[in-house]
């Protein structure tokens, strides 16, 4: 059963790795690394800028505390325990993978700490700014940079969902704590989104968008 699915998850990973044009490397490649983010995280500073520092604290400390057990989690533990070949290390897939800019990522790809902190992030941000219109943006935002792993070459799908799990319950964990947290010192609230803050969020990620597919057409 374990090699059935072990099959299907290297068919699956071919099958999107091998969809490539120079366009789609240059989007992808954007959309997988950190600078991806810039826009959005300076967008989210400016919805903070009058904000209580309380809560600008707390909503700061639930997403670094995420982005912590998530990481740590997916990379320190899980990656060493399992030590499952990336698709760009293992022997069988190396010569067939299509590899962008040469890069091939780190030994070991199960799981995806790069789905573990975008999924987390995601929830965390979502359950603080309760818009489900910008619910709807991030979750195909993360959606976009989760599969950009898979085609890069660098997770199976397995791990893209090991990773997105991994995050998910990294958040929830956080968020249950700090409800548990906020019942007795409720100064220590999350912030307070206004219509205005959710807007300019969702203006952020469809700028990344834009610049991921004017950075793919001007440099074919």
């Amino acid at each position: 059963m374990i090699e059935q699915l072990q099959q299907w998850d290297a068919s699956l990973l071919l099958a999107i790795n091998a969809t490539y044009t120079d366009w789609t490397d240059a989007a992808f490649w954007l959309l997988s690394d950190k600078i991806s983010w810039l826009v959005p995280i300076l967008a989210l500073l400016y919805t903070l800028r009058n904000k209580p520092w309380r809560t600008i604290v707390t909503l700061l400390v639930a997403i670094g505390l995420t982005v912590l057990i998530a990481d740590q989690v997916a990379s320190g533990i899980i990656k060493h325990s399992v030590m499952r070949l990336r698709p760009t290390h293992d022997p069988s897939l190396s010569g067939i993978v299509h590899i962008v800019n040469g890069y091939r990522g780190g030994l070991y790809g199960f799981v995806s700490s790069h789905a573990a902190n975008t999924v987390g992030i995601t929830i965390v941000l979502c359950i603080a700014m309760a818009s489900r219109p910008l619910s709807i943006v991030m979750g195909v935002w993360t959606a976009l940079v989760c599969y950009s792993r898979m085609y890069l070459g660098v997770h199976y799908p397995g791990d893209i969902i090991g990773g997105a799990a991994v995050g998910a319950v990294a958040a929830l964990l956080v968020i249950a704590i700090y409800r548990g947290v906020n019942k007795r010192f409720p100064q220590w609230a999350l912030p307070h989104f206004t219509d205005r803050d959710s807007r300019l969020m969702i203006i952020a990620y469809l700028v990344n968008a834009t610049a991921a597919i004017v950075w793919a057409t001007i440099t074919m």
